[in-house]
C-alpha cells in the first residue's frame, strides 16, 4: 500500500498539529511522513467556516487513505471552533437535566451529540475527542463542568445517548480519560497527577461508564496521563497493565486507543519525545498525539521506526467520517434547527445557574 509518490500509503501511528489557518510547505512534508496518521486542530487553526473547510480539504487531499482530522469539541469551555458553530453547552447541564427528567435528558444528549458531530462533519473534521466520561467528584481543576455527573450510571447513560447522536450523524466517538480522571485535583497539562485509590474502587465507579460504552461499540478510548500507583508506577497511557490487561482483556475493548498529548507536563517526565511516543505505542496505543511542539514532532518522525499491525490500522480507518453535511444546507435541516434551539435554551439555563 505504501506508494508515497502516488499518495497511497497506510496510516501511521502519530497525530500532529499545524501552526495556522493554511498548510505550510514544511507541514505538508511532515504530513507526508508514513508515521503520521492524522492532524489535531486547535483554535488557532480556525478563522471561519469557509477557511476551516479549505484547510481540512487540503489535509484530506494529501494522502490515501486520507489522514484523520480530530479536534477537542466537547462543548462548554472546550470547543475549539466558535464563530459559525453552535455553542454546545457543558455536559454538566445535561447532568442537571437528568436530575429533573431522565428520559428528556437522554433525548437532549442524543440531539447534542448529533449537533456537535453534524457541524464538524460539515467542515471536514473526522471526529471529536468526546465524550468526557470522567465522574464529577467536585474537586478536579481540569474536568469540572466537562463531566456529566458524579453518578457512574448517569454518566454511562448520558454519554451513551451522546455517542448515539454522534453515530447517527456519522461520527466516531472517543471516550476519555480511561480509567478515570475525575477524582484527582491536579491538571495533567501542568503537573504530575497521582490517584491513590484501589483498583476495586476505580473499577466499581470510574470504569463503569466506559464499560457501558464499550458494550455498545465504542470507537476509541483516550487513557489518562494519571498514575495509579496501587496498580502501576506508569501513567495509564504508558501502562500495559491498563491498556492490555484491563482495557483489552478484561473490558473486551476492540476499538482504537488514542494517547493524550505527549507534550503535557504529566507525560514529559518519561524521556525525550520519541521515547515517550515509543513507550505509548509499546504499551498498546494505536495513535499517539504530539501537539504544540513541531520540534518534538520532527524528533519523533526522525527517530521512530514503527509499523502498526493490520488490526491497529483497521481501528484507525474506522475513525474516518461517515456522514456528509454541507454548512449551507445544514441550516435548513429541521433536526439541526431543533437541536440548536435546545442548545440555546440549555446555555441560557446554565448562565442563570452560574449566577445563583
Amino acid at each position: 500500500m505504501q506508494k508515497i509518490d502516488g499518495k497511497a500509503m497506510s496510516l501511521g501511528a502519530v497525530m500532529v498539529d499545524v501552526a495556522g489557518v493554511t498548510l505550510q510547505p514544511k507541514e505538508i512534508e511532515r504530513l507526508m511522513n508514513p508515521l503520521v496518521a492524522g492532524v489535531i486542530l486547535f483554535r488557532r487553526n480556525f478563522e471561519s467556516v469557509e477557511q476551516i473547510q479549505a484547510l481540512t480539504k487540503a489535509i484530506h487531499e494529501l494522502r490515501h487513505p486520507r489522514l484523520l482530522i480530530g479536534v477537542d469539541h466537547e462543548g462548554g469551555r472546550v470547543q475549539r471552533f466558535r464563530e459559525g458553530f453552535t455553542h454546545i453547552p457543558p455536559m454538566r447541564v445535561l447532568g442537571r437535566l437528568y436530575e429533573q427528567d431522565k428520559q428528556k435528558s437522554y433525548e437532549v444528549a442524543e440531539k447534542m451529540g448529533w449537533l456537535l458531530a453534524a457541524e464538524l462533519l460539515a467542515v471536514g473534521v473526522d471526529f471529536s475527542f468526546a465524550p468526557v466520561v470522567d465522574l464529577d467528584y467536585g474537586g478536579s481543576k481540569v474536568i469540572g463542568d466537562r463531566a456529566f455527573h458524579a453518578n457512574p450510571i448517569a454518566v454511562g447513560n448520558l454519554s451513551f445517548h451522546l455517542m448515539n447522536g454522534m453515530r447517527k450523524a456519522g461520527m466516531a466517538s472517543v471516550a476519555k480519560h480511561f480509567p478515570g480522571h475525575g477524582y484527582i485535583e491536579a491538571d495533567t497539562h501542568l503537573e504530575v497527577a497521582v490517584d491513590n485509590r484501589s483498583f476495586s474502587d476505580i473499577q466499581q465507579h470510574d470504569m463503569q461508564p466506559f464499560l457501558r460504552l464499550i458494550e455498545n461499540g465504542l470507537d476509541a478510548v483516550m487513557p489518562a496521563h494519571v498514575i495509579y500507583p496501587n496498580m502501576d508506577s506508569l501513567p495509564a497511557g504508558f501502562s500495559e497493565f491498563w491498556l492490555q490487561t484491563v482495557l483489552r482483556k478484561q473490558c473486551h475493548f476492540e476499538g482504537a486507543i488514542i494517547s493524550d498529548d505527549m507534550s503535557m507536563k504529566a507525560a514529559v517526565e518519561y524521556g525525550g519525545a520519541h521515547e515517550r511516543v515509543l513507550k505509548a505505542l509499546q504499551a498498546g496505543c494505536d495513535l499517539v498525539l504530539v501537539c504544540n511542539d513541531p520540534f518534538a514532532a520532527d524528533e519523533v518522525l526522525a527517530n521512530i521506526n514503527w509499523h502498526g499491525d493490520a488490526l491497529s490500522h483497521a481501528r484507525l480507518i474506522r475513525l474516518h467520517a461517515h456522514g456528509k453535511f454541507s454548512p449551507q444546507k445544514l441550516k435548513f435541516n429541521p433536526l439541526w434547527q431543533a437541536a440548536v434551539s435546545i442548545a440555546e435554551e440549555l446555555n441560557q439555563s446554565n448562565d442563570q445557574q452560574e449566577l445563583i
